[in-house]
């Protein structure tokens, strides 16, 4: 066997950068050549490469060249299929990615070059789930991805399934703003993840964690976790980070930090929805900038795709069902130093299960202003079938448990910056509201407490709050900025 260091110029093996060879046979010749080596490195000079599938090895490293431009073949038959045939428990099935692995071990791919997986040749078909990735490593293990440019994904650009020890570092996703179900990166299932240093520009959510569905076999074994997420700015899309719906397998100890999102529909987004089971827990978000965004924080238990029926009591009744094992469970969400600018829509929509309430939610030095003039357009902070479309809301709460609001600036026109309903043992300190709105509502919930807030001078009312919920409420430290005109608390139905 060879060194592992062997470097392949796959231009000395048949393979032409003229952008329009189709290069899928004679790149998988310089693959086996690899393989018989013990391992090396895949190198494209600069160049325009039509291909199909590229399946790395083992301790295989693709380095593209600046100037090397990877063009995903428009031809079906160049990715092959990959069902629960070839992988036990993997029913969802589909293409094989652009460029893909599986079951191997080291595998890297770097440089500063392009993937262009030319997806404008699959996006008139969005209802094909079964699109090619740009790159897909299942059941890996030492993944590397760093460097590259990914642009023009034909479905989810980076999509590692059941890996562990991935890096994704310093590269850039580009896929157009209308670009149907092209999410930027995607771990699912995967154990010990660092996504740092990323650009990402994409039609969907720009960064989700999943672990499959009901029904996916392989990946609702594996929990998606021991993930980082740092240094990374987020365009376009529906989500800066996401976290769901595919979570059957859960997600836990997730960091989110130091990033900027321009212009996502939501900022951080969970959802999921009944029978679909597992968990979100142990998730800490700090040091996030949001702009243009339609709300930075949503939490929603009502998700309503893979669910077509409005009606369907068992996936979207408003009233509590039994807890069952495949009751998803959300807990110990904390989150700190958000600022979001330019908020269309809501500060926040935090909508819990009645019989499964979201728990431990901690938010801390959150500053959110709105948009003005014309950019005052509805739309739904959540996507559940019972949500209306809102704007200049703030932070509507329903079904939470054990939640601590603290430092918490709003500036919130058409409703109070703070709404609780059916929630129980929730803590507000620290609560400024500029404006003439209520700064707090409170129906239907329990043990509630207020405390070290100020009344806006413009406002008449710190706090609307219903009998049932008055008799458990405790009051310490709101000040009254006119005793004349002003009152902490009012009563309302």
């Amino acid at each position: 066997m060879s060194t592992l260091s062997s470097v392949l110029d796959v231009t000395q093996y048949g393979v032409i950068g003229d952008g329009k060879t189709n290069n899928t046979k004679a790149i998988a010749g310089v693959i086996e050549k690899l393989k018989e080596l013990g391992g090396g490195t895949l190198y494209f000079p600069p160049g325009e490469y039509v291909t199909g599938s590229i399946m790395l090895g083992d301790f295989m490293t693709l380095y593209l060249e600046g100037g090397a431009v990877i063009l995903g073949s428009e031809n079906p038959d160049d990715y092959p299929m990959l069902t629960n045939k070839e992988i036990e428990g993997y029913n969802r099935g589909g293409h094989a990615g652009l460029v893909c692995a599986v079951k191997a071990k080291r595998v890297t791919v770097t440089g500063r070059g392009i993937i262009d997986g030319r997806g404008y040749y699959w996006w008139d078909d969005p209802e094909n789930q079964h699109r090619p990735r740009a790159f897909q490593p299942i059941l890996c293990n030492n993944v590397r991805l760093e460097g590259i440019t990914i642009r023009n994904s034909a479905m989810w650009t980076v999509h590692p399934i059941c890996c562990l020890n991935v890096v994704i570092d310093g590269i850039s996703v580009r896929n157009p703003a209308d670009s149907p179900n092209t999410d930027g990166i995607n771990p699912e299932s995967c154990r010990n993840v660092r996504i740092s240093n990323c650009s990402i520009t994409v039609g969907d959510d720009c960064v989700t964690l999943k672990s499959g569905t009901e029904d996916d076999d392989l990946q609702k074994q594996h929990a998606c976790e021991n993930i980082t997420i740092t240094n990374c700015t987020m365009n376009d899309g529906h989500g800066g980070v996401v976290i769901g719906s595919e979570m059957s397998g859960g997600v836990r100890n997730v960091t989110i930090s130091n990033c900027v999102f321009n212009g996502t529909d939501r900022g951080i987004r969970i959802k999921t929805r009944r029978k679909r089971g597992g968990f979100v827990k142990d998730v800490r978000i700090d040091n996030i900038i949001m702009y243009d965004v339609f709300s930075p924080l949503t939490i929603n238990g009502y998700y309503q795709c893979g669910g077509t029926d409005p009606n369907d009591e068992e996936l979207f009744s408003l009233k509590a069902r039994p807890v069952e094992d495949n009751t998803p469970v959300f807990k110990n969400i904390y989150i700190s130093n958000v600022t979001a600018r330019e908020v269309k829509c809501a500060a926040g929509y935090i909508y819990g299960l009645p019989e499964m309430p979201v728990k431990g939610l901690h938010i801390d030095n959150f500053v959110c202003t709105m948009t003005k003039g014309e950019h005052n357009v509805a739309s739904e902070p959540i996507m559940a079938w019972h949500v209306d479309p809102v704007s200049h809301y703030g932070f509507y709460c329903a079904n939470m448990k054990d939640v601590c609001f603290n430092n918490i600036h709003i500036t919130a026109e058409q409703s109070p910056s703070i709404i609780i309903e059916q929630s129980d043992s929730v803590k507000i300190s620290g609560m400024t509201s500029p404006g003439d709105n209520t700064a707090v509502r409170i129906r239907k919930s329990t043990d509630i407490l207020l405390s070290n807030s100020l009344i806006s001078p413009t406002a008449e009312t710190f706090l609307e709050v219903d009998e049932e919920s008055k008799k458990s409420l405790a009051i310490n430290g709101v000040a009254v900025t006119d005793k004349e005109r002003q009152t902490v608390m009012t009563i309302i139905d």
